[in-house]
C-alpha cells in the first residue's frame, strides 16, 4: 500500500485565528457601546453614523459573521485537513476565502453605520455585499468539496457531516432570503412583502442561528472536545441520531418567532410543534459532548481549555432548552418583544459560541506555534471573569424581561392599564441595564486578556509552518454496501450521497412552510382600504429603515387585551401587502408604532425626533437632530416606485410621473401644520437661522418625510365599536 507524504496548510488557519481575535474585540466593543447607550442615550449626540439604530446591526453582524464566522473557518480548515488526511484542495481558494470574507466584513463596517441596510435581521447588508457573500461561500464550498474528493481517509467523521450540512443550508438560506430588486448601487427592496417577507426572514433568521452558529460549532465540538480531553466521542450512534434529527427538525422552527402575529395560524402551529421536538436532538448533542469528558474530569479542573468547552456545551444545553420553551404560545405571549429574548440570545452567543471559540484558540495556538501557553493563570482568570460576565449579563436581562411582561400586561381593578405610560416600564429596568453593561464589560476584559496571552504565546513560539503528514492513498472499494456494512456506515464513505440526503432533509421544512404562504393567495386576505404609500411616505419609510428604528420599535399589535388597550386594533395580514420589506420588529425598547398614525400632532413628532426627552420625560431614545438639519435627497423616488411596480405594488404611470409634485404638496401641508402649531419646539426658529448659508427649506428636510410616514402608520383600516373591519373583503 502506497504511503504518501503531504503538508497540512497551517498558515490559513493562523490567518483566520488572527481575524477571529481582532473582530471579536471589535464586535464586543460595539456591543458594549450599545449597552451604555441604554444608560446614556445621547452619548453620541449629533453623530448619525454612531447612533444606536445604525450600530446595532453592526454589532450583530460583527459578532456573528466576523467573530464567529472567522472562528468557524479557522476550526473547519484545521480539522478538515486532519480528518480527511489531505491538504485543502487549493491554496488560492483558501486565501480568496480569507481575504474575501475580510473585505465583506469591512464593507459591512462601512455601509451599516452610513445607513445602507435592508433592515432584515442578520441579513441587513445590501445587495452587492449579498452577492459577494454568495461568491465567497461558493469558494469555501468548492475548496471543502474538492478536499473531500481527494481525501485519504475513507470514513467521514461526524464533524464533516455537520460541516457539509452547514455549507448547503447556509447557501439555500442566504440566497432565498436575499432575493431583492436593486434601485441603485446601495438600495434594494425585498421581493417578498409583509407576511411572506416575515416568514422567509425568520425561516432564514432562526436557521442562521441553527446553521451558522450551531451546526458548524457542533462539528467543532465533535472534533476539539475529544482532542482536548484525549478521549473518544461518547456515542457514535447518538451522533448519528443527533445529526439527522437536528438538521431535519431545525429548519421547521422559524415561525415560532412570529407567534400571535399576522402569520397564518397553521404556519405558527407547525413552528411550535417542531420547536418543541427540537429539544431532543439538541440535548442529545449536549449529552454526547459532556459525556465525552467521562473519566477526564480531573483534567477539566486543571485545563482552562476544557473549562471553556464544558461551559460552552452547558450554555448550548441551556439555550436549546429555553428555545423550545419560548416557542410555547403561553410562554411566548410573555417573553416576545422583551429583554428575556436578549438574555436567551446572549447565553447562546457568549457561552456557546464565545467560550467554544476561546477554548479552541487556547488549544490551537500553542500547538500551531510549537510552544506552551504563556500563562495558564491568565487563561483561568479569563475563564472566571468571562463566566461572571455571562451571569451578570444574562440574569438581569431575564429579570428585565419578566418585569416588562408583567408591567405591560397589568390592569387596574377598573379595567384600565396599570402602567399606561410605556416609559414607566423603561424606568423600572434601568438598574438591570446597568448590570448588563457591567457584565458585558467583564466579558470583554476577559477577551482582551486572552488576546494578550495569545500575543505573548505567539512571540515565544516558532513561525507557523506547513505541517508534514503522511497517509496511505485511498484505494477503490465497491460502490455498493459490503457484507455486514450498515446503511449509515456505507453513507459515511459516500460524500455525494450524504450531501444529497442532507439537502433533502433541510429542504422539506422550508418548502412545506414557505411555498403555500407565497403561492396560496387566501393565506393573506386583502383589505380594500389598504393603499400603497405616497411617494413622500415611501421616502419616509426608507429613512425609518436607514435609521434602524425597527431595532427598538415593533409594528405588530398582537391580539391580546393588553396590547389592544395600549396600542389599538390588532394587526391584520392584509395591512402589510405593500411592505417591502416588512417591519414587524423583534424588540420593544420603545412602544409599538403600528397604530401611531394620527395619534400625535406633526409638531409632536418633530419635537420627539429633535429632542425625545422634551416630549417623553425619562425616554432613553437618542436624538435624531440630523433629520431636522439634512436636506432630503428624493432624486430616486421614481426609480423606487418603478421597482415597487415590478414587485406588484399598484402605482400607475401617472403616480410615478407626478411623484415630485405629490411629495411637494404633502410636504408643504406638513410644514404648514408645523408652523401653525404652538407646541413646536422653541428652538425651531433658532435652528432655522443657525444653518445660515446652508439653509434648507423645511419642506425639503428629512424630518418631513419621516413625519409623513409615521402619520400614515395604521390608518388604512377603520374599525367599528365591535372591532369588525369595515373594509375587509369577506
Amino acid at each position: 500500500m502506497e504511503v504518501q507524504q503531504f503538508y497540512y496548510d497551517n498558515k490559513i488557519v493562523k490567518k483566520f485565528i488572527y481575524a477571529t481575535m481582532l473582530w471579536g474585540i471589535v464586535g464586543m466593543t460595539v456591543g458594549l457601546i450599545l449597552a451604555f447607550m441604554f444608560l446614556f442615550p445621547n452619548m453620541t449626540d449629533g453623530i448619525s453614523w454612531l447612533s444606536f439604530g445604525r450600530l446595532r446591526p453592526l454589532h450583530t453582524n460583527a459578532v456573528i459573521f466576523a467573530f464567529v464566522g472567522n472562528a468557524m473557518f479557522a476550526g473547519v480548515y484545521y480539522s478538515t485537513q486532519r480528518l480527511l488526511k489531505a491538504r485543502m484542495f487549493n491554496d488560492t481558494l483558501s486565501n480568496i476565502n480569507f481575504w474575501g470574507w475580510q473585505l465583506i466584513i469591512v464593507a459591512a463596517a462601512i455601509t451599516l453605520p452610513l445607513g445602507y441596510t435592508t433592515s432584515k435581521e442578520y441579513a441587513e447588508l445590501e445587495w452587492p455585499i449579498d452577492i459577494a457573500i454568495t461568491l465567497i461561500w461558493v469558494v469555501f464550498a468548492w475548496n471543502f468539496i474538492g478536499t473531500l474528493l481527494k481525501r485519504r481517509q475513507r470514513h467521514l467523521y461526524v464533524a464533516i457531516w455537520f460541516y457539509l450540512a452547514t455549507i448547503v443550508t447556509v447557501a439555500v438560506l442566504h440566497i432565498f432570503n436575499s432575493l431583492e430588486l436593486p434601485v441603485n448601487a446601495l438600495k434594494s427592496y425585498s421581493v417578498y412583502a409583509g407576511v411572506q417577507d416575515a416568514l422567509v426572514q425568520w425561516w432564514y433568521g432562526h436557521n442562521a442561528v441553527a446553521f451558522f452558529l450551531t451546526t458548524p460549532f457542533l462539528g467543532l465540538m465533535y472534533y476539539y472536545v475529544p482532542k482536548a480531553a484525549n478521549r473518544p466521542v461518547y456515542s457514535y450512534r447518538l451522533s448519528i441520531v443527533h445529526f439527522w434529527s437536528l438538521i431535519f427538525i431545525y429548519i421547521w422552527a422559524g415561525p415560532h418567532h412570529l407567534l400571535y402575529s399576522a402569520l397564518p395560524d397553521w404556519a405558527q402551529n407547525l413552528g411550535v410543534a417542531f420547536s418543541v421536538m427540537l429539544i431532543a436532538p439538541s440535548w442529545g448533542g449536549m449529552i454526547n459532548g459532556l459525556l465525552t469528558l467521562r473519566g477526564a474530569w480531573d483534567k477539566v479542573r486543571t485545563d482552562p481549555t476544557l473549562k471553556f468547552m464544558v461551559v460552552a456545551i452547558t450554555g448550548y444545553g441551556m439555550a436549546t432548552f429555553e428555545g423550545p420553551m419560548l416557542s410555547l404560545k403561553n410562554v411566548n405571549a410573555i417573553a416576545h418583544f422583551s429583554d428575556w429574548i436578549i438574555a436567551h440570545v446572549h447565553v447562546g452567543a457568549l457561552a456557546w459560541n464565545g467560550f467554544l471559540t476561546f477554548g479552541m484558540i487556547y488549544w490551537l495556538v500553542p500547538k500551531m506555534f510549537k510552544t506552551r501557553l504563556f500563562s495558564t493563570g491568565l487563561a483561568n482568570f479569563h475563564f472566571w471573569i468571562g463566566t461572571l460576565g455571562i451571569i451578570l449579563y444574562a440574569l438581569p436581562m431575564y429579570v428585565a424581561g419578566f418585569t416588562q411582561a408583567l408591567m405591560w400586561k397589568d390592569f387596574n381593578p377598573d379595567g384600565t392599564l396599570a402602567y399606561g405610560n410605556f416609559l414607566e416600564t423603561v424606568n423600572e429596568i434601568i438598574p438591570m441595564y446597568w448590570m448588563r453593561a457591567i457584565g458585558g464589560s467583564l466579558y470583554i476584559v476577559g477577551a482582551i486578556v486572552m488576546v494578550y496571552n495569545m500575543v505573548v504565546t505567539i512571540k515565544n513560539g516558532s513561525k507557523v509552518e506547513d505541517e508534514l503528514a503522511e497517509a496511505a492513498a485511498l484505494t477503490r472499494v465497491s460502490k455498493s454496501r459490503t457484507a455486514g456494512e450498515t446503511f449509515h456506515t456505507w453513507l459515511e464513505r459516500k460524500p455525494i450521497q450524504l450531501t444529497i440526503l442532507a439537502t433533502v432533509a433541510i429542504l422539506i421544512g422550508g418548502i412545506v412552510q414557505i411555498v403555500p404562504t407565497i403561492m396560496v393567495k387566501s393565506n393573506i386576505p386583502t383589505i380594500t382600504s389598504v393603499k400603497p404609500y405616497t411617494p413622500l411616505e415611501l421616502e419616509g419609510r426608507d429613512l425609518y429603515i436607514r435609521e434602524g428604528c425597527v431595532g427598538c420599535h415593533s409594528q405588530m399589535v398582537r391580539p391580546f387585551r393588553s396590547e389592544v388597550e395600549r396600542y389599538g386594533e390588532y394587526a391584520k395580514a392584509g395591512e402589510f401587502v405593500y411592505d417591502h420589506p416588512f417591519l414587524w420588529g423583534s424588540k420593544r425598547t420603545g412602544p409599538d408604532l403600528l397604530r401611531v398614525g394620527g395619534k400625535y400632532s406633526d409638531s409632536w413628532h418633530f419635537n420627539h425626533m429633535y429632542d425625545p426627552q422634551s416630549t417623553s420625560s425619562g425616554s432613553i431614545m437618542p436624538a435624531y437632530q440630523w433629520l431636522v438639519r439634512n436636506k432630503h435627497d428624493r432624486s430616486a423616488v421614481q426609480d423606487k416606485m418603478e421597482v415597487m411596480v415590478t414587485l406588484g405594488v399598484p402605482y400607475t404611470d401617472e403616480d410615478i410621473a407626478n411623484a415630485e409634485k405629490s411629495m411637494g404638496d404633502q410636504a408643504a401641508a406638513i410644514v404648514q401644520r408645523l408652523k401653525e402649531d404652538p407646541d413646536l419646539k422653541s428652538s425651531f426658529e433658532a435652528n432655522e437661522s443657525a444653518i445660515g448659508a446652508d439653509y434648507v427649506p423645511m419642506e425639503d428636510r428629512e424630518i418631513v418625510a419621516m413625519i409623513a410616514y409615521l402619520q400614515r402608520l395604521g390608518t388604512d383600516i377603520k374599525v367599528k365599536e365591535t372591532g369588525e373591519l369595515l373594509s375587509e373583503n369577506k
